[in-house]
């Protein structure tokens, strides 16, 4: 995140609770990264008031209080489905749904996939970084082929335990016409920034359902100093999970 000359960090974003708190991820976490672009997309859209902030169980439980926003907690691999809920109920709200890995293409796998079948006016966003990472580490839909964790210390295999989850390029291809779904990356703040207001705005517009999967980074769980952490982010996991838009509004195709 950008420093400005003065050696002075930027504000926050308005939506972000005002009193100072203890960073709660583990260092290097890119969770932190994912929520403060979506606080600044919130801010430089003007929502903050109509939001209905959901959030899972798994590492993404730990922003139930960074904003300023109403905001629940919801049962693991749940948050579409209350999300699309909440939406139904109260239609003029900005429902977004927060999630690891696992508990959208994992436990809640099913509700990703209805939701989307449904074309719920939601916006939805996967954090992946390709592994359990809350609870030590272990394999997740998103390891990588060859990949180490808790559960396949010799690395995935393909033949084993399948291939890893695409879900950007699964959703877009069952997805109508008018929704909105894309993979931004922490490596890319500004990028994934236009990702996420994109998919608001067409929850604003109403044109239908809109998802961003954002590649994140776990140096804990991974075992990785910085300079490994950002080399499996941008050499690797990119290449598995390639960053652009996938399905947009009145537009269509691939950025």
């Amino acid at each position: 995140m950008a420093i400005e000359m003065n050696n002075v960090a930027p504000p926050m974003p308005a939506c972000w609770r005002k009193e100072t708190k203890t960073h709660k991820f583990c260092p290097g976490c890119g969770h932190g990264i994912v929520l403060k672009a979506l606080g600044e997309a919130v801010d430089e859209l003007g929502i903050q008031e109509k939001v209905i902030f959901s959030v899972d169980i798994g590492c993404c439980l730990l922003a139930i209080d960074f904003f300023n926003m109403d905001t629940v907690q919801t049962h693991h691999g749940r948050t579409n489905a209350v999300a699309s809920g909440v939406k139904r109920a109260t239609p003029d709200k900005i429902c977004i749904a927060y999630m690891g890995d696992g508990g959208g293409y994992a436990i809640g796998s099913q509700h990703l996939l209805n939701a989307a079948a449904r074309n719920e006016k939601i916006t939805s966003i996967l954090v992946n970084n390709t592994n359990y990472g809350m609870t030590g580490g272990q394999m997740a839909p998103t390891t990588l082929p060859g990949q180490k964790t808790e559960t396949s210390p010799y690395g995935r295999s393909v033949e084993q335990q399948g291939s890893p989850t695409h879900g950007p390029e699964m959703l877009a291809a069952m997805l109508p016409e008018g929704a909105y779904v894309a993979r931004g990356t922490v490596a890319n703040p500004k990028q994934l920034k236009k990702y996420l207001k994109k998919a608001l705005q067409a929850q604003i517009n109403g044109t239908g359902f809109s998802f961003v999967e954002a590649l994140s980074t776990c140096p804990t769980n991974w075992s990785t100093n910085a300079a490994k952490t950002w080399d499996f982010l941008e050499n690797q996991m990119a290449v598995e999970f390639p960053v652009g838009e996938y399905k947009v509004p009145q537009e269509g195709g691939n950025e």
